[in-house]
């Protein structure tokens, strides 16, 4: 049991670290030096748990995937039981990752600029974009959109460009256009 607590301890250790650097510095930006030093566990620890990198790399885009998500669905359920006002208050994740530390873009979008085209990391995120875009059509069709799919896509949109925008301009004003012109798309879809 001690063993399995130490593990475990020494796992989120690392990749807490190894999200901290890759959001800010992307992928190439960051060593596994630098993961080991930010972490404080040992080299030998980190090689246990991650034999590569690119393994390193795809446990953070694994576990950024499912808070992200989880970010995005709680937003959403925090703006009450009618799908049309979740689909606008889904942005309130944008404003709050972006209270919490700077816009430093989107992770997914980082992370298929920076990979390889036929990398596990790319594939990781092409799969969360199409688990998004699944919820965003299941939350459209329950809004009543005439082309739920189509809302979805125009969504999936707006948050894209609201975290790319944010990273680039640095300014949260981008979030709130995008939720305004969410709040219009959702209105005359629907």
């Amino acid at each position: 049991m001690v063993t399995q607590v130490r593990k475990t301890k020494s796992v989120e250790r690392i990749l807490t670290a190894a999200a901290d650097l890759f959001y800010v510095h992307g992928l190439r930006g960051v060593g596994i030096e630098q993961v080991i030093e930010a972490s404080g566990v040992a080299k030998s620890t980190l090689y246990v748990h991650f034999r590569t990198k690119e393994e390193l790399v795809a446990a953070y885009l694994r576990r950024t995937d499912d808070s992200w998500r989880a970010q995005l669905q709680s937003a959403a359920a925090a703006a009450g039981d009618d799908a049309r006002d979740q689909l606008v208050g889904l942005f309130d994740a944008l404003t709050a990752a972006f209270e919490r530390h700077g816009f430093f873009g989107c992770p997914f979008v980082s992370a298929a600029v920076e990979a390889d085209p036929d990398s596990e990391a790319r594939a990781i995120t092409v799969e969360h974009t199409r688990r998004r875009q699944a919820w965003l059509t299941e939350l459209s069709a329950a809004a009543g959109a005439e082309n739920p799919a189509a809302l979805a896509r125009h969504i999936g949109l707006l948050i894209d460009g609201a975290l790319t925008s944010g990273r680039l301009l640095q300014d949260r004003a981008v979030v709130e256009e995008a939720k305004s012109a969410a709040r219009r798309l959702v209105a005359g879809q629907t």
